[in-house]
Protein backbone atom coordinates (compact mmCIF):
# COMPACT_ATOMS: atom_id res chain seq x y z
CA UNK A 1 0.00 0.00 0.00
CA UNK A 2 1.83 2.92 -0.90
CA UNK A 3 2.46 5.77 1.00
CA UNK A 4 1.04 4.11 4.22
CA UNK A 5 3.02 3.14 7.34
CA UNK A 6 5.00 0.07 7.06
CA UNK A 7 3.27 -2.34 7.71
CA UNK A 8 2.87 -4.21 11.36
CA UNK A 9 5.61 -7.25 11.48
CA UNK A 10 4.66 -10.65 13.82
CA UNK A 11 5.80 -9.55 17.05
CA UNK A 12 3.86 -6.21 16.53
CA UNK A 13 0.53 -9.10 16.68
CA UNK A 14 0.06 -8.78 20.37
CA UNK A 15 -0.26 -4.95 20.03
CA UNK A 16 -3.04 -5.22 17.31
CA UNK A 17 -6.19 -4.98 19.78
CA UNK A 18 -8.73 -7.69 19.47
CA UNK A 19 -11.53 -8.24 18.70
CA UNK A 20 -10.95 -8.02 14.57
CA UNK A 21 -13.44 -5.80 13.07
CA UNK A 22 -15.29 -6.83 9.64
CA UNK A 23 -15.28 -2.81 8.52
CA UNK A 24 -14.03 -0.06 10.50
CA UNK A 25 -15.03 3.62 8.90
CA UNK A 26 -12.95 6.68 9.39
CA UNK A 27 -15.07 9.42 9.53
CA UNK A 28 -18.55 9.29 11.32
CA UNK A 29 -20.28 12.71 8.92
CA UNK A 30 -23.05 11.51 6.21
CA UNK A 31 -20.54 9.23 4.38
CA UNK A 32 -19.12 7.30 7.47
CA UNK A 33 -22.55 6.79 9.35
CA UNK A 34 -24.29 5.66 6.26
CA UNK A 35 -21.58 2.98 5.57
CA UNK A 36 -21.71 2.12 9.04
CA UNK A 37 -25.70 1.80 8.88
CA UNK A 38 -25.37 -0.11 5.92
CA UNK A 39 -23.03 -2.84 6.31
CA UNK A 40 -25.14 -3.70 9.65
CA UNK A 41 -28.43 -3.42 7.58
CA UNK A 42 -26.73 -6.00 5.40
CA UNK A 43 -25.11 -7.89 7.96
CA UNK A 44 -26.64 -7.93 11.24
CA UNK A 45 -23.71 -9.55 12.78
CA UNK A 46 -21.37 -7.91 11.66
CA UNK A 47 -19.07 -5.93 13.76
CA UNK A 48 -18.65 -2.25 12.34
CA UNK A 49 -16.40 0.11 14.06
CA UNK A 50 -17.12 3.66 13.50
CA UNK A 51 -14.16 6.48 14.65
CA UNK A 52 -14.07 10.23 14.18
CA UNK A 53 -12.17 13.10 16.06
CA UNK A 54 -14.72 15.20 16.88
CA UNK A 55 -17.44 14.74 19.76
CA UNK A 56 -20.71 14.56 18.72
CA UNK A 57 -22.86 17.02 18.13
CA UNK A 58 -20.61 19.15 15.91
CA UNK A 59 -20.65 21.85 13.39
CA UNK A 60 -19.70 21.26 10.02
CA UNK A 61 -19.86 23.98 7.54
CA UNK A 62 -22.13 22.99 4.70
CA UNK A 63 -24.85 24.35 2.56
CA UNK A 64 -27.13 21.68 4.96
CA UNK A 65 -29.57 21.18 2.34
CA UNK A 66 -30.90 17.50 1.66
CA UNK A 67 -32.34 17.05 -1.86
CA UNK A 68 -34.83 14.23 -2.59
CA UNK A 69 -32.21 11.87 -3.59
CA UNK A 70 -30.64 12.34 -0.33
CA UNK A 71 -33.94 11.72 1.71
CA UNK A 72 -34.68 8.82 -0.77
CA UNK A 73 -30.97 7.67 0.94
CA UNK A 74 -31.97 7.88 4.27
CA UNK A 75 -35.51 6.17 3.37
CA UNK A 76 -32.87 3.61 2.21
CA UNK A 77 -31.00 3.23 5.76
CA UNK A 78 -34.53 3.42 7.65
CA UNK A 79 -33.45 6.60 9.60
CA UNK A 80 -36.03 9.58 7.99
CA UNK A 81 -36.22 10.46 11.56
CA UNK A 82 -32.99 12.24 11.26
CA UNK A 83 -35.07 15.01 9.62
CA UNK A 84 -37.39 15.55 12.63
CA UNK A 85 -38.28 18.83 13.27
CA UNK A 86 -37.36 20.44 10.14
CA UNK A 87 -40.14 20.84 7.52
CA UNK A 88 -40.06 20.27 3.94
CA UNK A 89 -39.15 23.13 1.23
CA UNK A 90 -41.42 22.79 -1.73
CA UNK A 91 -40.32 26.17 -3.77
CA UNK A 92 -36.93 26.85 -5.36
CA UNK A 93 -35.61 29.84 -7.13
CA UNK A 94 -33.30 30.01 -9.12
CA UNK A 95 -31.58 33.44 -10.35
CA UNK A 96 -28.61 34.36 -13.02
CA UNK A 97 -26.32 37.29 -13.57
CA UNK A 98 -28.23 39.74 -15.95
CA UNK A 99 -31.68 39.67 -14.57
CA UNK A 100 -32.84 35.78 -15.38
CA UNK A 101 -34.94 34.72 -12.80
CA UNK A 102 -37.28 31.51 -12.49
CA UNK A 103 -39.25 29.68 -9.74
CA UNK A 104 -40.81 26.48 -8.84
CA UNK A 105 -42.21 23.56 -7.26
CA UNK A 106 -39.95 20.58 -7.79
CA UNK A 107 -41.27 17.25 -8.32
CA UNK A 108 -40.75 16.54 -4.32
CA UNK A 109 -39.53 18.53 -1.90
CA UNK A 110 -36.53 19.15 -0.14
CA UNK A 111 -35.33 19.44 3.48
CA UNK A 112 -32.72 21.77 5.37
CA UNK A 113 -30.85 20.63 8.56
CA UNK A 114 -28.00 21.87 10.46
CA UNK A 115 -25.65 19.61 9.99
CA UNK A 116 -24.67 19.73 13.88
CA UNK A 117 -28.28 18.40 13.94
CA UNK A 118 -28.27 15.87 11.28
CA UNK A 119 -24.91 14.45 11.59
CA UNK A 120 -25.67 13.45 15.12
CA UNK A 121 -28.93 11.63 14.86
CA UNK A 122 -27.09 9.41 12.12
CA UNK A 123 -24.23 8.51 14.73
CA UNK A 124 -27.03 7.88 17.01
CA UNK A 125 -28.92 5.60 15.03
CA UNK A 126 -25.53 4.03 14.01
CA UNK A 127 -25.00 3.21 17.60
CA UNK A 128 -28.49 2.54 17.94
CA UNK A 129 -28.03 -0.91 15.75
CA UNK A 130 -24.88 -1.76 17.18
CA UNK A 131 -21.85 -0.06 15.79
CA UNK A 132 -19.51 0.96 18.01
CA UNK A 133 -18.17 4.63 18.07
CA UNK A 134 -14.29 5.47 19.20
CA UNK A 135 -13.59 9.35 19.27
CA UNK A 136 -9.80 8.81 18.53
CA UNK A 137 -8.36 10.19 14.83
CA UNK A 138 -6.44 8.38 12.38
CA UNK A 139 -2.93 8.68 12.47
CA UNK A 140 -1.28 5.74 10.56
CA UNK A 141 -2.67 2.69 8.12
CA UNK A 142 -0.98 -0.54 7.82
CA UNK A 143 -1.93 -3.69 6.17
CA UNK A 144 -0.72 -7.19 7.66
CA UNK A 145 -1.80 -10.45 7.13
CA UNK A 146 -5.14 -9.41 5.09
CA UNK A 147 -5.90 -6.82 7.97
CA UNK A 148 -5.98 -2.96 8.04
CA UNK A 149 -4.19 -1.80 11.17
CA UNK A 150 -5.48 1.54 11.99
CA UNK A 151 -3.26 3.75 14.58
CA UNK A 152 -1.40 0.56 15.32
CA UNK A 153 -3.98 -1.22 17.61
CA UNK A 154 -7.45 -1.18 15.83
CA UNK A 155 -7.45 -3.98 13.02
CA UNK A 156 -10.23 -4.58 10.28
CA UNK A 157 -11.00 -6.68 7.16
CA UNK A 158 -11.70 -3.60 5.88
CA UNK A 159 -11.18 0.30 6.48
CA UNK A 160 -13.43 2.99 4.49
CA UNK A 161 -11.87 6.28 4.99
CA UNK A 162 -15.16 9.29 4.78
CA UNK A 163 -13.29 11.08 6.93
CA UNK A 164 -13.75 14.65 4.45
CA UNK A 165 -12.46 17.16 2.15
CA UNK A 166 -8.54 17.01 3.94
CA UNK A 167 -9.00 12.97 4.34
CA UNK A 168 -6.40 11.86 6.52
CA UNK A 169 -6.91 8.40 5.42
CA UNK A 170 -6.40 9.75 1.47
CA UNK A 171 -3.22 11.35 2.71
CA UNK A 172 -2.07 8.35 4.31
CA UNK A 173 -2.43 6.26 1.02
CA UNK A 174 -0.48 8.90 -0.94
CA UNK A 175 -3.60 10.13 -3.09
CA UNK A 176 -3.09 13.90 -3.28
CA UNK A 177 -5.86 16.65 -1.96
CA UNK A 178 -7.76 18.10 -5.64
CA UNK A 179 -5.99 20.76 -6.84
CA UNK A 180 -7.51 24.13 -6.81
CA UNK A 181 -9.48 24.46 -10.15
CA UNK A 182 -11.34 21.29 -9.23
CA UNK A 183 -11.95 22.38 -5.74
CA UNK A 184 -14.37 25.29 -4.36
CA UNK A 185 -14.31 27.36 -1.29
CA UNK A 186 -17.75 28.29 0.09
CA UNK A 187 -18.44 30.43 3.51
CA UNK A 188 -21.93 29.94 5.16
CA UNK A 189 -23.42 31.58 7.80
CA UNK A 190 -26.76 31.28 9.76
CA UNK A 191 -29.33 34.24 9.77
CA UNK A 192 -32.74 35.50 10.28
CA UNK A 193 -35.18 33.25 7.57
CA UNK A 194 -36.92 35.65 4.93
CA UNK A 195 -40.60 36.47 5.85
CA UNK A 196 -42.88 33.98 3.87
CA UNK A 197 -43.52 30.69 3.13
CA UNK A 198 -40.05 29.17 2.75
CA UNK A 199 -38.54 28.89 -0.71
CA UNK A 200 -34.73 27.88 -1.55
CA UNK A 201 -32.47 30.45 -3.57
CA UNK A 202 -29.68 29.84 -5.72
CA UNK A 203 -28.18 32.46 -7.33
CA UNK A 204 -25.54 31.84 -10.24
CA UNK A 205 -23.17 35.26 -9.57
CA UNK A 206 -21.23 36.73 -12.41
CA UNK A 207 -18.15 37.97 -10.32
CA UNK A 208 -15.58 35.02 -9.82
CA UNK A 209 -17.69 33.20 -11.75
CA UNK A 210 -18.74 30.38 -12.23
CA UNK A 211 -19.71 30.94 -8.59
CA UNK A 212 -22.79 30.97 -6.29
CA UNK A 213 -24.88 32.48 -3.53
CA UNK A 214 -27.53 30.87 -1.79
CA UNK A 215 -30.26 31.14 1.10
CA UNK A 216 -32.12 28.02 2.41
CA UNK A 217 -34.36 28.41 4.99
CA UNK A 218 -34.79 25.98 7.61
CA UNK A 219 -38.41 25.97 8.08
CA UNK A 220 -37.35 26.94 12.04
CA UNK A 221 -36.74 30.69 11.45
CA UNK A 222 -33.05 30.39 10.45
CA UNK A 223 -31.59 29.90 6.82
CA UNK A 224 -28.08 29.24 6.22
CA UNK A 225 -26.69 31.76 3.73
CA UNK A 226 -23.25 31.50 1.71
CA UNK A 227 -21.12 31.89 -1.06
CA UNK A 228 -18.99 29.73 -3.17
CA UNK A 229 -16.50 29.64 -5.86
CA UNK A 230 -13.19 27.82 -7.44
CA UNK A 231 -10.51 28.25 -4.95
CA UNK A 232 -8.33 28.88 -7.86
CA UNK A 233 -11.02 31.97 -8.66
CA UNK A 234 -10.76 33.82 -4.91
CA UNK A 235 -7.98 36.31 -4.49
CA UNK A 236 -8.70 38.40 -1.13
CA UNK A 237 -9.16 35.22 1.52
CA UNK A 238 -12.28 35.19 4.10
CA UNK A 239 -12.81 38.59 4.17
CA UNK A 240 -13.38 38.59 0.27
CA UNK A 241 -15.77 35.82 0.70
CA UNK A 242 -17.46 37.70 3.72
CA UNK A 243 -17.66 41.04 1.76
CA UNK A 244 -19.61 39.10 -1.47
CA UNK A 245 -21.73 37.51 0.53
CA UNK A 246 -22.89 40.68 2.02
CA UNK A 247 -23.14 42.25 -1.25
CA UNK A 248 -25.35 39.37 -2.63
CA UNK A 249 -27.49 39.11 0.10
CA UNK A 250 -27.80 42.49 1.60
CA UNK A 251 -30.97 41.41 3.88
CA UNK A 252 -28.87 38.74 5.39
CA UNK A 253 -27.74 39.24 8.52
CA UNK A 254 -26.01 36.39 9.42
CA UNK A 255 -24.40 35.50 13.19
CA UNK A 256 -20.63 36.42 12.74
CA UNK A 257 -20.21 33.02 14.91
CA UNK A 258 -21.75 31.18 12.67
CA UNK A 259 -19.78 32.11 9.67
CA UNK A 260 -17.20 29.60 8.69
CA UNK A 261 -15.51 28.63 5.71
CA UNK A 262 -15.07 24.84 3.79
CA UNK A 263 -13.81 23.18 0.63
CA UNK A 264 -16.04 21.48 -1.22
CA UNK A 265 -13.89 18.64 -3.74
CA UNK A 266 -15.56 18.67 -6.97
CA UNK A 267 -15.99 14.98 -8.73
CA UNK A 268 -15.04 16.72 -12.01
CA UNK A 269 -11.24 15.37 -10.84
CA UNK A 270 -11.72 12.00 -10.28
CA UNK A 271 -9.66 10.34 -7.75
CA UNK A 272 -8.58 7.46 -6.12
CA UNK A 273 -11.42 5.57 -4.80
CA UNK A 274 -9.08 3.36 -2.55
CA UNK A 275 -6.50 0.76 -2.33
CA UNK A 276 -6.08 -2.78 -1.48
CA UNK A 277 -8.16 -3.20 1.62
CA UNK A 278 -9.28 0.51 1.27
CA UNK A 279 -11.97 2.42 -0.09
CA UNK A 280 -12.55 6.00 -0.15
CA UNK A 281 -16.14 7.73 -0.20
CA UNK A 282 -17.74 11.02 0.09
CA UNK A 283 -15.47 14.42 0.31
CA UNK A 284 -12.58 12.01 0.91
CA UNK A 285 -13.21 10.84 -2.53
CA UNK A 286 -14.16 14.27 -3.98
CA UNK A 287 -17.85 13.22 -4.36
CA UNK A 288 -19.22 16.99 -4.75
CA UNK A 289 -21.65 17.69 -7.32
CA UNK A 290 -19.21 20.52 -9.57
CA UNK A 291 -22.64 22.52 -11.12
CA UNK A 292 -24.26 22.49 -7.16
CA UNK A 293 -21.81 21.65 -4.87
CA UNK A 294 -24.32 19.45 -3.43
CA UNK A 295 -22.49 16.55 -1.52
CA UNK A 296 -24.97 14.91 0.89
CA UNK A 297 -26.44 12.74 -1.64
CA UNK A 298 -23.49 11.46 -3.22
CA UNK A 299 -21.65 10.91 0.04
CA UNK A 300 -25.07 8.25 1.82
CA UNK A 301 -24.70 7.02 -1.47
CA UNK A 302 -21.39 6.09 -1.99
CA UNK A 303 -20.92 5.17 1.84
CA UNK A 304 -23.98 2.65 1.26
CA UNK A 305 -21.81 0.83 -1.93
CA UNK A 306 -18.66 1.28 -0.12
CA UNK A 307 -20.38 -0.90 2.83
CA UNK A 308 -21.83 -3.58 0.43
CA UNK A 309 -18.29 -4.05 -1.35
CA UNK A 310 -16.86 -4.38 1.91
CA UNK A 311 -19.02 -6.92 3.48
CA UNK A 312 -19.55 -8.87 -0.30
CA UNK A 313 -16.29 -8.82 -1.30
CA UNK A 314 -14.10 -8.40 1.90
CA UNK A 315 -11.32 -10.45 0.35
CA UNK A 316 -11.20 -7.84 -2.92
CA UNK A 317 -13.13 -4.40 -1.63
CA UNK A 318 -11.79 -2.32 -4.19
CA UNK A 319 -12.80 -3.83 -7.55
CA UNK A 320 -16.42 -4.53 -6.00
CA UNK A 321 -16.76 -1.02 -4.93
CA UNK A 322 -15.37 0.59 -8.61
CA UNK A 323 -17.56 -1.83 -9.86
CA UNK A 324 -21.06 -0.66 -8.10
CA UNK A 325 -19.68 3.56 -8.44
CA UNK A 326 -19.78 2.68 -12.09
CA UNK A 327 -22.98 1.49 -12.44
CA UNK A 328 -24.44 3.97 -9.64
CA UNK A 329 -22.86 7.16 -10.25
CA UNK A 330 -20.73 6.66 -12.67
CA UNK A 331 -22.69 8.45 -15.57
CA UNK A 332 -23.50 11.13 -13.36
CA UNK A 333 -19.81 11.84 -12.56
CA UNK A 334 -18.72 11.61 -16.25
CA UNK A 335 -21.73 14.31 -17.30
CA UNK A 336 -21.29 16.06 -14.45
CA UNK A 337 -17.49 16.92 -15.32
CA UNK A 338 -18.70 17.60 -19.21
CA UNK A 339 -21.15 20.25 -17.66
CA UNK A 340 -18.52 22.10 -15.39
CA UNK A 341 -16.59 22.84 -18.36
CA UNK A 342 -19.29 24.58 -20.21
CA UNK A 343 -20.65 26.30 -17.42
CA UNK A 344 -17.41 28.04 -17.63
CA UNK A 345 -19.49 29.98 -20.47
CA UNK A 346 -21.92 32.29 -18.69
CA UNK A 347 -23.89 32.32 -22.41
CA UNK A 348 -24.91 28.70 -21.46
CA UNK A 349 -26.06 28.97 -17.85
CA UNK A 350 -27.89 32.17 -18.99
CA UNK A 351 -29.78 29.97 -21.64
CA UNK A 352 -30.42 26.93 -19.26
CA UNK A 353 -31.98 29.18 -16.91
CA UNK A 354 -34.14 30.73 -19.86
CA UNK A 355 -35.54 27.85 -21.10
CA UNK A 356 -36.63 26.56 -17.24
CA UNK A 357 -38.81 29.83 -17.45
CA UNK A 358 -41.30 28.92 -19.86
CA UNK A 359 -41.46 24.78 -19.05
CA UNK A 360 -42.40 22.95 -15.88
CA UNK A 361 -40.56 20.03 -17.59
CA UNK A 362 -37.04 21.89 -18.53
CA UNK A 363 -37.50 23.22 -15.01
CA UNK A 364 -37.31 19.95 -13.24
CA UNK A 365 -34.27 18.83 -15.50
CA UNK A 366 -32.02 21.97 -14.61
CA UNK A 367 -33.35 20.83 -10.65
CA UNK A 368 -32.12 17.32 -11.76
CA UNK A 369 -28.65 18.65 -12.70
CA UNK A 370 -28.20 19.97 -9.26
CA UNK A 371 -29.69 17.95 -6.45
CA UNK A 372 -29.88 14.57 -8.46
CA UNK A 373 -28.32 12.73 -11.24
CA UNK A 374 -26.63 14.46 -13.94
CA UNK A 375 -27.77 13.16 -17.19
CA UNK A 376 -26.79 14.89 -20.81
CA UNK A 377 -29.83 14.54 -22.10
CA UNK A 378 -31.36 15.15 -26.06
CA UNK A 379 -34.11 17.21 -24.17
CA UNK A 380 -31.46 18.67 -22.11
CA UNK A 381 -29.60 19.77 -25.38
CA UNK A 382 -32.83 21.05 -26.92
CA UNK A 383 -33.99 23.42 -24.18
CA UNK A 384 -30.35 25.35 -23.99
CA UNK A 385 -30.64 25.31 -27.60
CA UNK A 386 -34.55 26.78 -27.10
CA UNK A 387 -33.08 29.55 -24.21
CA UNK A 388 -30.32 30.34 -26.51
CA UNK A 389 -32.77 31.39 -29.09
CA UNK A 390 -34.40 33.35 -26.43
CA UNK A 391 -31.90 35.45 -25.55
CA UNK A 392 -31.01 36.44 -29.11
Amino acid sequence: MPGVAAPATPGDTGRVGTPTWDVIVAGAGPAGAAAALEALRLAPGSRVLLLDRAAFPRDKPCGDGIGPHAAGELAALGVTSALDGYPPVRRLRLRAPGGIEVAGTPARPSWVVPRRVLDARLVTAAVGAGVAFQHQRVRSLAEHDGLVVVNGSLAGRVLIGADGANSTVRRLLGEPANPHRHTAIALRGYAAAPPGPPEQLIGWVAEGWPAYVWSFPTGTGLANVGYGLLRSRLHGGRAELERRLRTLLPDAVPDPASLRAHHLPFSSRRPLTGTGRVLLCGDAAAMVNPLSGEGIYYALAAGRLAARAALLAPDRPGPAYRALLRASLGRHFRHAAVLARAIGCQPLAHAALAAAGDSPARFQRLVELGLGQVRITPALLGGVLAGWRELL
